[in-house]
């Protein structure tokens, strides 16, 4: 009796290996793919990218909770420009950690998302969150100065194209005081106008696929940037250290 039931935990603990080996077949066929996409630094390749979205997912169906695992996930959604999806699920990562640096990470990423959605006002939030959390991160603060720079931006483009607005009101009014008034297709003729400026205007405030990709490749190589100033500000604080001399 004794034996059937040691045979029987032993079958059971198999089970259960065997079951987490083909979650990390997943996570392990995922990773290759993301890694694949990353070597063309040239574009995004957002094929590679879905192929890793898809393994990450089978992972997740097995083991939906796991930390490492929604961020690969979440990582390959930002990749294919899925910003709204990354958005939410970066959120939730913030959400469920409990450790300040994994959650700040989280946070500087749904910033990103945000950012790349031109959802600029929550993308500094989302920013500002992630310096609560871990205020020395300086891809952060660019990221952050770097949001607020375009919203003043855009703030400037929108006083500019009222105060145009409130200039052709006014030539409108002056024109009709005088008594002469303005025929109709010359009305016409500002409105077209007008509708052309807000279009322009609109399609310079939305970003497009490829403006995306190229902020997107921006943001990574200014990232990059200052990961390297920091390991030598590091490496030079590190030697300044040392003050055993050799004899």
């Amino acid at each position: 009796m004794k034996r059937l039931s040691l045979m029987i935990i032993f079958l059971f603990a198999l089970a259960i290996l065997s079951h987490a080996q083909n979650e990390r077949k997943f996570v392990r066929q995922g990773n290759k793919y993301y890694g694949a996409a990353l070597k063309d630094t040239t574009k995004i390749d957002s094929i590679q990218f879905n192929k890793a979205e898809i393994e990450y997912r089978k992972a997740l169906e097995k083991k939906p909770d796991d930390p490492k695992w929604n961020f690969n996930l979440s990582n390959a959604l930002y990749k294919q420009s899925k910003f709204e999806e990354s958005a939410e699920k970066f959120k939730e990562i913030s959400e469920l950690s409990t450790d300040k640096v994994e959650k700040s990470r989280a946070q500087h990423n749904m910033g990103n998302s945000l950012l790349m959605n031109n959802k600029l006002d929550e993308s500094i939030a989302a920013y500002k969150q992630a310096l609560r959390n871990n205020p020395k991160d300086l891809e952060t603060k660019y990221n952050l100065l770097y949001a607020m720079a375009m919203k003043k931006k855009q703030e400037e483009q929108k006083k500019k194209q009222d105060k145009n607005k409130d200039q052709d009101k006014d030539k409108d009014g002056k024109g009709q005081g005088g008594g002469q008034g303005k025929d109709q297709d010359k009305k016409n003729q500002d409105q077209q106008k007008q509708d052309q400026q807000q279009q322009q205007q609109q399609q310079q405030n939305k970003i497009s696929k490829q403006n995306a990709e190229q902020m997107l490749q921006a943001l990574e190589n200014n990232e990059k940037k200052t990961q390297e100033k920091v390991k030598k500000v590091q490496a030079l604080k590190a030697k300044s250290k040392q003050v055993e001399k050799d004899w």
